[in-house]
């Protein structure tokens, strides 16, 4: 029998302390995997609670602290401490509950506090868990989290990838994502896992974080020690879901519930623990008819901050004439603005000198009567601190930091050696959406979109607040340190929801995270990758993402957009030109098209399932660029691509025993029976059935 507090859930295994309530063991009832097996090491919980402006770094170290009292039953643990004292400020009177429950599979911590203190509670760790230690017998040991399009994986072991200067940490630390963009967060090797994640729909910005201590042995290739000791130091890795919830003084808070599971299998199991979680409450926007069918755009830039001035807006059915030849369906217009792309944020108006505000409108009108919608690049997201209306006006509604200064945002380059070296770029400032009257300043710009009657609009860096996690402004009908993420997907609600705005107007926007895609219909991203990984994808198996296909003959991106289910977004010229500038890439682009309509009872109307379910091979090593498909009738589709120069021989098997019997390639028209093995060209790609 333990001395310690014992917790099970159906994956999970937990011991606590009796004297500190600190978790001394955590295991995986999975696969044995002992993820935590130090006591000496357990921590509870962590706070950061400054002094002062010149006296900030001041921790609550939990493990420090005399556990007040403790509640048992038989699927939970109440842990409270009555007070706490900081490393250099003494005895406080903040209370910290705890309560760590099981539910089904996981083990879920509960965290309130209650501020009597003067001090402001800037930061909680919680969880926090004193040692990730890799399951025996792996290869390595990784993190796995949400980033722009797919994923970010950091080596946790037998490397441990360092993410901030060693000048600004003790020890090598990772800290990158954050909720809501990144709701989760996988620990994985390669067959088996540690989820954490937010049990909550909650804009409160959490950090997953982790450190290795008390560092590498050596740097030169970022080797953590294989040993327990060194320098008589123990080795080990905390990691901790930290809160940002800046407690004011008389301030009483529950904190985002964070669930802990454990998996096996590859990535993708992991995001499934945080899927069945995430559609017990999300719904996904409803999209317009005509952007449910396979289709592909053109982006096109006429003008930036240094004025190219590439096209008059009465040229635009021209460019419709050509899209409507090539099936294209949409074609977003960017630089339509006054002053070009980038320049005037957040204002909607046209730019008179590539024509007038009617000769817009009516080509859009001339554009639709042609069979092509146009979508206009919106932006709203920043300021242009170079204006006279930010300068004036503006700046009172920038999201403000705790020191009373906006947030700016370096912006982006274009054209010039000024702007390439970023001597004249045009800073941009993030906006606090939580301000009511700028919330109002973007309504009045939308209804400029509407007014020129496109099919919908594409907001740029839709809600990405660069380092404006939260606003400290007193003046903007907030509370301090307010989340600015706050109104993300209710901004494009209220947006869509306005009068005069069409049931069918299409509301798209670049980088969407996962919660926004309950009111965005389409998402926007760049994933020219070979190891591209299709979280978004995963996420949302019949959710709407585009990409771009800038290349002169970019058979690979075509083979991925099949892969991935993506829409084309043709793009010659890095979205500067005509759709003949490159044949090859849209002649290939249109045969892809042509091929997952035909079949689209898999590649378009079936679930996304990436490499679950089937299994491809070459010469008995695993395939890594294929996705697998499942039709309504439980039927498995199978895209193969070969994104090398070489040809390769492919065999594929279904982990249900479903039987292959049929396969066709873009390039060919005729579908060929499968007996075991398929031939693929380099730069090819196979739909198997």
């Amino acid at each position: 029998m333990s001395d310690n507090y014992v917790l099970k859930s159906e994956n999970l295994y937990c011991e606590f302390s009796k004297e500190t309530g600190a978790l001394v063991q955590l295991t995986s009832l999975k696969t044995g995997w002992e993820i935590h097996n130090r006591p000496e090491l357990g921590l509870s919980f962590r706070l950061m609670v400054p002094l002062s402006e010149e006296l900030r770094n001041n921790d609550v170290l939990g493990e420090r602290q005399k556990l007040t009292t403790v509640v048992e039953s038989p699927d939970s643990l109440t842990f409270r401490w009555n007070g706490v004292v900081s490393e250099r400020g003494g005895w406080h009177p903040i209370d910290i509950e705890i309560r760590v429950a099981v539910e089904g599979t996981q083990i879920v911590y509960y965290t309130h506090v209650n501020n009597h203190s003067q001090y402001t509670v800037e930061a909680v760790y919680s969880p926090y868990i004193a040692d990730v230690r890799p399951p025996k017998d792996v290869e390595w040991l990784k993190s796995f989290t949400w980033a722009y399009a797919t994923s970010a994986e950091c080596n946790l072991w037998p490397i441990f990838d360092n993410q901030h200067g060693y000048y600004g940490t003790d020890y090598p630390t990772q800290m990158s994502s954050r909720v809501p963009t990144n709701p989760f967060y996988l620990m994985r090797s390669e067959n088996q896992g540690l989820y954490v994640g937010v049990k909550a729909h909650s804009s409160e910005p959490i950090a997953w974080h982790i450190e290795l201590r008390p560092g590498w042995d050596s740097s030169v290739n970022s080797r953590r020690p294989n040993m327990d000791m060194i320098a008589e130091k123990p080795v080990h890795t905390p990691f901790a879901a930290i809160h940002m919830p800046y407690i004011l003084p008389g301030e009483v808070r529950n904190l985002t519930p964070v669930a802990l599971d454990a998996f096996t299998g590859d990535w993708q199991h992991g995001v499934d623990i945080y899927k069945n979680w995430r559609d017990t409450w999300f719904t996904m926007a409803e999209v317009p008819e005509w952007a449910k069918n396979p289709h592909a755009w053109q982006q096109l830039h006429i003008n930036s901050p240094e004025d190219e001035l590439r096209m008059r807006f009465t040229e635009l059915p021209a460019i419709a004439e050509e899209c409507k030849k090539h099936g294209v369906e949409a074609l977003q217009l960017v630089g339509w603005n006054d002053g070009g792309q980038d320049q005037g944020n957040p204002s909607h108006d046209h730019d008179p000198r590539l024509g007038t505000w009617e000769e817009l409108r009516d080509a859009i009108a001339k554009c639709h009567e042609i069979g092509v919608r146009v979508i206009l690049f919106a932006k709203f997201t920043w300021a242009d601190r170079a204006t006279d209306w930010f300068r004036k006006d503006l700046i009172k509604l920038a999201a403000t930091d705790p020191y009373g200064d906006y947030y700016t945002y370096p912006g982006y380059n274009y054209f010039t050696p000024a702007q390439l070296l970023y001597i004249n770029t045009k800073r941009l400032i993030p906006m606090c959406f939580r301000s009511e009257e700028y919330m109002k300043i973007c309504e009045d710009e939308f209804q400029k979109l509407v007014d020129l009657k496109p099919a919908g609009i594409l907001y740029d860096e839709s809600q990405h607040h660069g380092v404006a996690w939260l606003c400290f402004s007193s003046n903007h009908g907030h509370r301090y340190g307010a989340p600015n993420y706050a109104n993300d997907t209710e901004f494009m609600r209220r947006l869509g929801n306005m009068p005069g705005v069409p049931k069918d107007f299409l509301l798209a926007g670049e980088a969407c995270y996962d919660w926004e895609m309950g009111s965005y219909h389409l998402a926007y991203f760049r994933t020219e990758n070979k190891r591209h990984i299709p979280l978004n994808r995963y996420l949302h198996p019949h959710g709407e993402f585009m990409t771009a296909i800038t290349g002169f003959n970019d058979r690979n991106m075509v083979n991925q957009c099949l892969m991935h289910r993506y829409i084309i977004s043709y793009e010659p010229g890095n979205f500067k030109g005509k759709l003949g500038d490159y044949p090859e890439t849209l002649e290939y682009g249109k045969k892809m098209d042509a091929l997952r309509t035909e079949y689209r009872k898999w590649f378009w109307d079936g679930e996304y399932r990436d490499k679950c379910e089937a299994a491809v091979y070459v010469n008995g090593e695993a395939h890594p660029t294929y996705a697998v498909f499942k039709a309504e009738d439980g039927s498995l589709g199978v895209v193969i691509a070969n994104y090398e120069d070489e040809p390769i021989t492919v065999e594929l098997r279904a982990d249900n025993g479903q039987v292959f019997n049929k396969y066709r390639s873009v390039d060919t028209t005729g579908i060929k029976d499968y007996t075991g093995s398929i031939n693929i060209d380099g730069h090819s790609v196979v739909i198997v059935m």
